[in-house]
């Protein structure tokens, strides 16, 4: 429906983890639908005591919750089951991991959080979250594990021996693009790109060619996000390179690819793109969502976007709408676009961040968070909270839901868009998992063109597992380090030439060697092929 899903989705798919229907409104509200800490179900249901429950979950930068009723997923969520939800939320990044760690730190830990693959680990180790041995199953979490989760994912989800996390819901396809400004390229006279050197050339075009014809020199060809801190996989010198994602296999080799010998040719070839002056300055200090922001003020022609709608007409938080919007250029128009599209855009999904219970917890708070958590999984939370409600945002016929946009518009996007912040459980672009439809009569013949050429993309099969680090492996400190020297390339060394030392410092001093031997184990046991890992440059 909105830009905010698919910024949920690029969160979800951009940190994957490093360490690694009918109506089923019943089932998630059974006295069944609970289990104790020895993990016998118990009794819960709307009749036993009102409780508050407390979540911290990640959303979209322009998310806000509304007050009272207008709020109607909160409204539905505490009548069905009994309790007053609070939920605290903030986008992905630095500050979210700090807001969390103080909360850990005033003993304040939430019920339910959400946390990425590294920082999952540690929290696990210094027992900030609970086991799930007993919790997590089909008979409490049926729609969990119905539609988007298998039992055999689960193990491989275990640190430390302990079963203390389990994988969000996730996208079978990313909805991965690049998308460019088509208007940009009529003015200029230029067709959309279909390699990576004439993707550069357009970038060269878009920055000094007045794509715009306002006669100011004020557009890039190309931007992306760091963070402040991270060498962004947005750019195309990766998959340029052959390096998609975080990991891969090649032959019966795994492939750390941002540690990889290669990313000496990735930095070499992003250093060109900035000494060319294509990309926008600032790329590097944008968070998440920054950067579709200036795409979408025209400040640059080309931008990686996730979602299948994300550039869709109808989409009013979306790339085009927001453009025209900003703009008050009438004619704006994004498609999509690979320049890897026939060779291998991105890796085929595997599970990405997972969801913790607290320690603190009483069973109760934990049973009944469950519950909630299996209707948002299930097909009446997961309509609620991407499409609002039936007979207002949307009606439905069968199997076949119809959009109502301007409520929507009214009763959402107008009240913060605030269903993103539900959405963080369930960051998936439609509801065909359910056997349901979406009919949408603003869907343009430009909508579907978009779509279908995403859907042409050739993926790359992926490692086929989540992957784990075990106790005293520090991650994170690799992960760390290997961002600054990598910002030293680009921005203090200015080539990559010494890259092969960087790459050897990362082996021995941050023990990447014995951490990614242990990541081919475990894609040895799950594919039940011997893949190793080569630490030598």
């Amino acid at each position: 429906m909105k830009r905010t899903s698919a910024i949920l989705a690029s969160l979800t798919a951009a940190s994957l983890l490093l360490s690694a229907c009918g109506n089923n409104a019943n089932e998630a509200a059974s006295p069944s639908a609970g289990a104790s800490a020895s993990g016998s179900a118990s009794s819960s249901s709307p009749a036993a005591a009102k409780l508050k429950l407390n979540w911290y979950v990640i959303a979209s930068a322009d998310a806000q919750l509304p007050k009272g009723d207008a709020d109607f997923v909160k409204k539905t969520i505490d009548e069905k089951f009994n309790v007053d939800l609070v939920i605290d939320y903030m986008p992905l990044g630095t500050d979210f991991q700090n807001k969390f760690n103080s909360m850990v730190a005033s003993n304040d830990i939430p019920d339910v959080f959400f946390a990425e693959g590294i920082p999952s680990n540690q929290y696990i180790a210094d027992g900030v979250a609970r086991e799930m041995t007993g919790l997590v199953t089909p008979a409490n979490m049926p729609n969990y594990f119905k539609y988007w989760v298998t039992e055999e994912e689960l193990p491989k989800y275990q640190v430390q021996g302990k079963f203390a996390r389990a994988p969000v819901p996730y996208e079978k396809n990313y909805y991965r693009s690049y998308y460019i400004r088509k208007d940009w390229l009529d003015n200029l006279g230029l067709s959309v790109p279909k390699s990576y050197d004439e993707m550069v050339e357009v970038m060269k075009a878009f920055t000094t060619g007045d794509p715009d014809g306002n006669k100011k020199n004020d557009t890039y060809g190309f931007t992306a996000y760091g963070n402040g801190t991270n060498m962004s996989l947005e750019f195309p010198t990766y998959v340029k390179n052959g390096l998609f994602g975080d990991f891969m296999v090649e032959g019966d080799q795994f492939i750390d690819t941002r540690t990889d010998p290669r990313m000496q040719q990735v930095l070499t070839d992003t250093r060109a793109l900035l000494d060319l002056g294509v990309v926008d300055r600032d790329w590097l200090l944008n968070k998440n969502g920054q950067q579709l922001e200036k795409a979408e003020q025209g400040k640059a022609g080309i931008v990686l976007g996730f979602g299948k709608n994300l550039a869709f007409d109808n989409n009013p938080e979306g790339l085009q709408a927001k453009t025209k919007e900003i703009t008050k250029v009438e004619t704006a128009n994004w498609v999509a676009f690979d320049p890897f599209a026939e060779t291998g855009t991105y890796l085929t999904p595997v599970p990405g961040n997972p969801f913790l219970f607290s320690s603190k917890s009483t069973d109760e708070e934990i049973n009944r968070s469950m519950q909630i958590l299996d209707w948002l999984a299930g097909e009446e939370g997961f309509l609620m909270t991407h499409y609002g409600r039936e007979g207002t945002e949307f009606t439905r016929s069968g199997s076949t839901i119809t959009l109502n946009q301007d409520a929507f518009k009214t009763n959402v996007t107008d009240k913060g868009n605030f269903l993103s912040v539900y959405q963080w459980f369930t960051p998936i672009s439609g509801p065909e998992a359910f056997g349901v439809e979406v009919s949408d009569p603003n869907i343009t013949d430009r909508d579907k063109e978009i779509l279908a050429t995403m859907n042409a993309y050739k993926l790359v099969p992926s490692v086929g597992t989540s992957l784990v680090v075990k106790e005293g492996m520090d991650l994170a400190a690799l992960r760390k380090r290997m961002n600054e020297l990598q910002v030293k390339v680009l921005y203090d060394d200015k080539t990559a030439e010494n890259w092969p030392a960087y790459r050897q410092e990362l082996m021995t001093k941050y023990a990447g060697k014995e951490i990614f031997e242990y990541y081919a184990q475990q894609v040895s046991e799950a594919r039940g092929t011997t893949v190793s890992f080569n630490a030598g440059n």
